[in-house]
């Protein structure tokens, strides 16, 4: 739910557990207590999507929990770290260099894939200068722009990580590799012949708003593009070797498909969600309902490891 200030201060004060998203400015007012948080400007909500310097999102838990802060020597420890039953909420600032650690290693994190791990990338407003991504742990008091925070929960109930994503591979695109990993490509395979990817876009007027789709054993994972610039193709997402990934197929009506994928979901206990901000500015959805779930618009969700332009959410099974 999105609440205000004084409401969000009361509950830290009466010893609420808490997951708080709210803007830069505002998480630092806040008093210490049962809570991590992360900036965001950006919301889903009930009566529709926000934009507000001055609301919180926050969800209250009641479950068995411990929050721990993360830089890139112990950020390893994530998973290990966390309940046997239960899930974690990780918040990790956008373009630090744990936000980069942990996209190009999570996959092989000590029990990565045991565990329940979501959460999200802390961002700012893109309207306003001067902001910059933070996570916060609320027990200490302390704000990070280089560390991640994580709230691990622990429960007797059992808990499954899912996402929607709205795209999926354009058959009809080649496939593209590429021989080196990481956030930057100036060069990748098409179809096996070595080729200048920036060159490949705009010689094919590819829309940069459709985002690459890696297959990983038959799951759609988006590698959304950033800038490019100087013959250099910049992601939000880290490309992998040894990945097949093609351009999505065009998506006219996010909202539309947002809605009629949400409606598989309808009626579970869905107990966090976060969506990508691109799916925001791209689905013009400032004003517009994607059913009634609501909660933080993200600079990159996490499901287990790094996806972009998807909706991530925790069901109670």
């Amino acid at each position: 739910m999105l609440i205000n200030f004084e409401t969000v201060y009361k509950l830290i004060t009466e010893g609420k557990l808490l997951h708080i998203s709210g803007s830069e400015a505002m998480l630092r007012k806040l008093p210490k207590g049962k809570w991590i948080g992360g900036s965001t400007e950006y919301f889903m909500a009930s009566d529709g999507a926000k934009i507000s310097g001055d609301l919180f999102h926050v969800i209250e838990y009641t479950y068995d929990f411990t929050i721990k802060s993360y830089n890139t020597e112990n950020l390893k420890n994530i998973a290990a770290d966390a309940y046997e039953s239960g899930f974690s909420i990780v918040i990790i600032p956008f373009d630090s260099a744990v936000h980069k650690e942990y996209a190009q290693k999570a996959p092989v994190y000590q029990d990565m894939f045991m565990k329940n791990i979501a959460g999200w990338i802390a961002g700012v407003n893109l309207g306003k200068e001067g902001q910059v991504p933070v996570a916060v742990n609320g027990q200490t008091g302390e704000v990070f722009t280089d560390k991640a925070v994580a709230l691990h929960l622990g429960s007797d109930k059992l808990f499954s990580i899912n996402i929607i994503n709205i795209f999926s591979q354009d058959e009809s695109s080649p496939v593209i590799e590429f021989t080196e990993e990481g956030f930057k490509a100036e060069k990748c395979l098409i179809n096996g012949k070595e080729t200048n990817f920036a060159d490949y876009i705009a010689q094919n007027n590819i829309d940069t708003k459709m985002p690459l789709v890696g297959d990983y054993s038959g799951t759609g994972v988006n590698i959304s593009f950033k800038f490019i610039a100087d013959g250099v193709v910049n992601f939000y997402a880290p490309v992998f070797k040894g990945i097949k990934y093609r351009i999505a197929k065009n998506t006219p009506d996010y909202v539309k498909a947002f809605n009629e994928r949400l409606s598989e979901i309808k009626g579970k206990n869905i107990v966090f969600c976060c969506n990508c901000i691109l799916n925001f500015l791209y689905g013009e959805l400032e004003g517009k309902t994607i059913g009634a779930f609501s909660g933080p618009v993200t600079f990159g969700e996490i499901a287990y490891q790094l996806v972009n332009q998807t909706f991530v959410y925790i069901c109670q099974e």
